[in-house]
């Protein structure tokens, strides 16, 4: 099936009780054993089924088949936010003395996570100069687990080179995960050019209403743990967390995120609630319509951007003499995000004035929304960073970025333009 059809029917083929066409929410916090016998069977994987919400949920069920089927993965895992995606898909193989090597330009959050969080529990984010996979090269040693990336950066709204990551990281042992919020199934999917784990913040495009907080790990089955049995020992060894099952005897292909669901999410808890988990099923339905909207109001209002005398600065990978363009044209093709940046004339405060007078736009930090969305990274997500990490990052004080909707381009346009004509009073 194609991915427009996969978002509607992947995972789920009606309920066999109640003949339901719609994914049932199972709200509740346990399941029934059927006798002490099944209920050791379950804990020890010898049978499918459901122990405790924490671990999983038939509602999560559905909605992880069908994330991963648009992927192209083997199994998936919901979380309750991106953010706790991340920190699972990293913790999940990196322990104390190990590190992670990223490329400089993500989001704030994940940045604070690689260079202040993680380093406190003795795991070392570093960062290359720039995101050639070259340069990525440079900081990986024998204690690197991970590669890590954005596929579309945010803010900055560069395309990874997500094909060359893939060959360094591989050719050192270590898999390539790949962070494709901004991105999509629907425009790119990073398992085709080598990435061996995807996430997402399902709070995105995925819902796309901006109503749900979730996240999703999605595993592509392709990464040989078996080959570095000392390096990746926890796929390889029994697992004293959990009634020493050893993962890729267990469950192949699947190993990864089977451990990152009874190990991390069982001992630490970041569950996705089912009420959840059915929210972000129904904007998925129409999340490849959504994103095809997106898009096209997005080239327009780059076009616009460009051609005001306000503006000083576009990034948009749209463009043919940016620099952005070929990594867009390889991984993209004709489409682009809609998730772009500009720079208002006169630095900080004239930038701030744009923001403030914004009022279609809605003035957050959350992006792929139905409705149009605005951010001040400098004011805002990368706040907390340094001048030096935020240019990094790609943030500048003038900066603006936004989260283009579905609204009709006109009005779209007609915010924009007296926003930036209020940035000079």
């Amino acid at each position: 099936m194609k991915r427009e059809t996969l978002a509607i029917h992947a995972g789920y083929d009606g309920d066999p009780t109640t003949k339901a066409v719609a994914v049932p929410i199972y709200q509740t916090v346990a399941f029934e054993f059927d006798s002490a016998e099944h209920g050791a069977a379950l804990f020890n994987l010898e049978v499918p089924g459901n122990i405790y919400t924490r671990i999983g949920n038939p509602t999560n069920t559905v909605l992880e088949k069908r994330v991963a089927a648009l992927e192209g993965g083997v199994e998936a895992l919901t979380v309750s936010s991106g953010m706790a995606a991340i920190h699972y898909s990293l913790v999940n193989i990196a322990e104390m003395g190990n590190n992670i090597v990223s490329l400089p330009q993500l989001y704030g959050a994940t940045y604070t996570l690689l260079a202040h969080v993680l380093p406190k529990q003795g795991i070392e984010g570093r960062f290359s100069q720039t995101d050639r996979p070259e340069d990525v090269e440079k900081l990986i040693d024998e204690n690197t687990r991970a590669v890590f990336c954005e596929s579309v950066g945010n803010p900055a709204g560069n395309v990874a080179d997500l094909e060359g990551l893939a060959k360094v990281a591989h050719k050192h042992g270590v898999p390539l995960i790949v962070d494709n919020t901004v991105a999509t199934p629907v425009l790119l999917r990073p398992f085709e050019y080598g990435a061996d784990v995807v996430v997402h913040s399902l709070t995105k495009f995925m819902g796309g209403h901006g109503t749900t907080l979730g996240g999703i790990i999605v595993d592509s089955g392709n990464f040989p743990w078996e080959k570095y049995p000392d390096k990746f020992y926890m796929f390889n060894k029994p697992e004293i967390a959990y009634h020493g099952v050893v993962y890729v005897e267990q469950y192949g292909a699947a190993a990864y995120v089977a451990r990152c669901r009874t190990v991390c999410q069982r001992n630490t808890g970041a569950t996705l609630a089912p009420l959840n988990g059915f929210l972000v099923l129904q904007g998925i339905e129409t999340m490849s319509l959504r994103v095809e909207r997106h898009v096209e109001n997005a080239r327009k209002v780059a076009e616009f951007l460009r051609n005001h005398k306000q503006v000083a600065w576009v990034n948009y990978a749209g463009f043919s003499d940016s620099p952005l363009y070929p990594m867009a044209q390889k991984y993209l093709g004709e489409s682009r995000c809609s998730l772009l940046t500009f720079g208002v004339k006169g630095g900080f405060e004239p930038g701030v004035k744009c923001f403030n007078a914004l009022k279609l736009f809605k003035r957050m930090v959350n992006m792929g929304d139905a409705k149009s969305l605005s951010c001040h990274p400098a004011s805002t997500t990368h706040r907390q960073l340094t001048p030096e990490e935020q240019a990094k990052a790609g943030v500048t004080p003038e900066m603006i970025r936004l989260s283009v909707g579905i609204e009709h381009i006109d009005d779209i346009i007609a915010d924009l333009d007296q926003a930036l004509a209020a940035s000079t009073k």
